[in-house]
């Protein structure tokens, strides 16, 4: 495991090696059907303002008052990452002006969050796990949308948003590349699907990243940092550090100062621009909702929630490894997805051995899934039909290459389709009769003379009469019985 302050990963500059450093604010959109402080809904893709309340809009008078689920679900989200939860939490107003902010304020939560320090553990590479810490998370409003392109002279707002309960998980600055700020972000959006507490869908806006991003030279204080805005994707949060640090590396080399200030990264450009200049928290004039009670609730309620948690990531990847021997990395593939982790253990339900199975789904039927643009749960075949197929090639009932042709028979049959029957009706099963496999090399060793003189010197050469015995097989013929055969009568 690697320590943050220990971690050697430099950008070369043109005046040597500079560190760069990534602090995250991820705004995770709370799973409930309603708003924070009202009952209007929070389905995405409604018509606009047609998820809008008094409350929402800002109506004189209107007062909010606290969805209980989204507060179970901001503690289920801070005992996930084993973070302290504060019995006790204050609501603040958050002063800023902005068209889509009706209010004038945000309702949020500043020195008194919801839950406080905890931490996550990265895979950033199957040989290099580090630790990042988390220093609070609070529940807050989502302001609503502008939208720029439905006229040329008008700007329109879409009030939707406004009010939807956001987590925002504030992590220390323990990242050091790219490569890790996206393992991060993975990692956390994989808790929060695990508990059920945010779906993670950035393309809908349901996970958005606020980058900070600063450098400095190794061993040195910490350099000014610059805010990237509401990054929506995992890759672009890898291209934004990038592109964000050998900015300001630039700068400094050519004998500037970096500007504390937010900014906005273009995909298209691949390049980060100014957004407006950072504003410290005293600029938001925060200062507790009078309309709104301090939060508390008794440990009793932390307790129960604690104790229905599902089995999060780490747990499920450290027994995949000790109750079914699976390396470190397999396991960590089946347990990013829980759905994915479930299948798995269907196959190995139906029969399947676990390490075929893992070897199985991950480099074969998760490759079709991606091509296909599909998933483990809109995908065509069922955990019970791939743990089929695992067990014939097991039990040597058919050779992996017939296993290949019959997953394509089964996409294209559908999720009822019984892969055993297929193998019966079609007659895919395997040839193990030595006689007729011994026929076959018999044959290809006459027609090959020449071959045969070249194996001799260069036994590398086997693997061509083997592929030669396959296709006069149709692929049906044991692999195992042609190598030993094959060897035995070329003498090697």
């Amino acid at each position: 495991m690697t320590a943050a302050a220990n971690r050697t990963k430099f950008i070369k500059g043109a005046t040597g090696d500079w560190e760069v450093v990534i602090g995250m604010e991820i705004h995770a959109q709370v799973t409930s059907r309603s708003k924070l402080f009202s009952g209007a809904s929070t389905a995405f893709g409604g018509d606009p303002n047609s998820h809008v309340s008094l409350v929402d809009a800002a109506m004189p008078g209107m007062l909010p008052v606290i969805n209980e689920e989204c507060v179970r679900q901001a503690v289920r989200t801070g005992l996930g990452l084993k973070a302290q939860i504060n019995l006790r939490s204050v609501f603040d107003r958050k002063n800023y002006f902005y068209p889509d902010l009706p209010q004038g304020y945000q309702i949020s939560q500043y020195k008194h969050p919801i839950v406080g320090e905890g931490e996550v553990v990265v895979d950033v590479t199957p040989t290099e796990q580090i630790r990042v810490g988390i220093e609070r998370l609070h529940l807050e409003q989502d302001a609503g949308k502008s939208l720029h392109d439905q006229s040329p002279t008008s700007s329109f707002v879409d009030l939707n948003r406004s009010g939807v309960a956001l987590m925002e998980i504030v992590s220390r600055p323990d990242l050091r590349s790219a490569e890790e700020a996206r393992a991060y972000v993975t990692k956390l959006r994989t808790i929060l699907r695990y508990l059920g507490t945010c779906d993670g869908d950035m393309e809908k806006g349901s996970l958005r990243a606020d980058v900070n991003v600063s450098v400095r030279k190794p061993g040195a204080p910490l350099g000014t940092r610059c805010e990237i805005k509401n990054v929506n994707s995992i890759r672009f949060i890898g291209q934004a550090v990038e592109v964000e640090a050998r900015r300001q590396i630039a700068i400094l080399e050519d004998g500037g100062k970096i500007d504390q200030e937010t900014r906005l990264f273009d995909p298209g450009r691949g390049e980060t621009r100014a957004m407006r200049s950072k504003e410290e928290a005293h600029d938001y004039r925060y200062f507790p909702d009078p309309d709104l009670l301090p939060l508390e609730f008794e440990q009793t309620l932390v307790d129960e929630l604690a104790s229905a948690l599902p089995e999060l990531p780490d747990a499920k990847k450290a027994r995949f490894m000790s109750d079914y021997g699976l390396a470190s990395y397999d396991a960590g593939v089946l347990v990013m997805e829980r759905d994915t982790a479930d299948y798995f253990e269907d196959m190995v339900r139906e029969g399947a051995d676990a390490k075929a199975a893992a070897n199985w789904l991950i480099n074969e039927y998760f490759g079709r899934l991606n091509k296909a643009g599909l998933t483990i749960e809109t995908g065509p075949v069922s955990a019970r039909a791939n743990s089929a197929i695992v067990q014939m090639v097991s039990g040597d009932v058919i050779s992996g290459k017939i296993a290949k042709d019959l997953i394509e028979i089964v996409w294209e049959a559908g999720p009822q389709a019984d892969p055993r029957k297929i193998v019966e009706e079609r007659g895919m099963k395997q040839v193990t009769d030595t006689g007729a496999i011994e026929a076959a090399v018999d044959a290809i060793i006459a027609a090959n003379p020449d071959k045969v003189e070249q194996a001799k010197a260069k036994p590398t050469m086997l693997g061509w009469f083997v592929g030669q015995v396959m296709k006069q097989t149709g692929g049906k013929a044991n692999p195992q019985s042609v190598n030993e055969l094959l060897k035995s009568k070329l003498g090697l």
